[in-house]
């Protein structure tokens, strides 16, 4: 199944732009995904499993990362994700 997932980070430190950028240059790397970007989120579409384990991976590298963050999701499913 694929499914497109938007993402926004949200770093609570001042320098809040490296981090932003570290934290997409790591979903990049990872095989499957098509990323797309504006200056509000990044889109990440793919297989169900690929997108989910990125998602998971990149997550917690930033949690477990020095400074603080807030993530904002909003998941689509299905036909409708490749759109």
């Amino acid at each position: 199944m694929q499914i497109a997932v938007d993402i926004s980070l949200y770093p609570l430190n001042g320098a809040y732009i490296p981090p932003i950028k570290d934290f997409i240059a790591r979903l990049a790397r990872h095989p499957g995904l098509t990323l797309e970007y504006n200056s509000l989120s990044t889109q990440v579409r793919g297989e169900f499993e690929l997108v989910m384990d990125a998602i998971r991976s990149e997550v917690r590298s930033t949690f477990e990362g020095p400074d603080r963050a807030v993530f904002v999701m909003k998941m689509i499913g299905g036909a409708e994700a490749v759109v």
